[in-house]
């Protein structure tokens, strides 16, 4: 079984940064996917970006060019690095675990970030 646990949210000034992590411990297959969704309040969760084995990433719109996403397979942990904060990026941040051609997803149990003016 795979276990994820998000590390890093917090509070921060609009135009700050913050840096979230995710390890992913367990019976770790691979191929897999990992990454972020978030969920706002009153809002349905969304993907936020996502990493596979090969490094290849896929962003939502709204935080291309200002969150990075990068993973370091020897930890099993994926890393969000978020700058030029928005108010509207205050959400819950959920890490992801998915194996490639699998329905398996497992979900972390999220870390609040949130932005203030």
């Amino acid at each position: 079984q795979v276990h994820v646990v998000e590390s890093g949210g917090g509070l921060v000034q609009a135009g700050g940064s913050l840096r979230l992590s995710c390890a992913a411990s367990g019976h770790i297959f691979s191929p897999n996917t990992m990454g972020w969704s978030r969920q706002a309040p009153g809002k349905e969760r969304e993907m936020v970006a996502l990493m596979n084995s090969d490094d290849v990433t896929n962003y939502a719109e709204p935080v291309k060019g200002r969150f990075t996403i990068s993973r370091d397979n020897a930890k099993n942990t994926v890393y969000l690095q978020m700058d030029s904060l928005r108010l509207e990026d205050t959400a819950v941040y959920y890490c992801l675990f998915t194996v490639t051609g699998t329905p398996l997803k497992i979900w972390g149990q999220g870390t609040q970030v949130t932005v203030s003016s």
